[in-house]
């Protein structure tokens, strides 16, 4: 079972329920990687202190995947909640590239078959987001 870690020095909203809830939110995206994880550990801070600043919320997200060398993802935010939910949408992606490149390692038949799928799966972003920005234009 992964074990988080929450570090938010410099922020005042080190209660139990913000401990909880960013614990939360990490596990819902990492989950899978359970049995892959040993520890994560999630940094907290406020880089401009008292004042206030775009994007100065910042979310390091440590993760220690079992024989392998740590991951660091880090993302800077306008809130705390979009700092945490970005980097642990990076954290995700990040354990998802090392699975991928682990599964495909010599294994050509499968590195090739994860490339199809990159491809397919940029294919279909492509399609919706092209679909999402006719509809804008049409609105207009």
């Amino acid at each position: 079972m992964m074990q988080v870690l929450i570090n938010s020095h410099q922020i005042e909203t080190a209660s139990v329920s913000f401990q909880e809830w960013v614990t939360a939110a990490v596990v819902n995206e990492l989950e899978r990687f359970d049995d892959f994880l040993t520890r994560v550990e999630v940094h907290v801070s406020d880089e401009n202190g008292n004042k206030s600043g775009a994007r100065d919320k910042r979310c390091q997200i440590e993760m220690r995947p079992r024989g392998h060398q740590p991951l660091s993802v880090t993302n800077h935010d306008e809130s705390l909640e979009l700092a945490v939910n970005g980097a642990a949408e990076k954290a995700r992606h990040a354990l998802e590239h090392l699975m991928g490149k682990l599964d495909a390692r010599g294994n050509p038949a499968k590195m090739a078959e994860t490339s199809l799928d990159d491809e397919a799966a940029r294919e279909s972003r492509d399609a919706l987001l092209e679909e999402e920005f006719l509809e804008k234009e049409q609105q207009l």
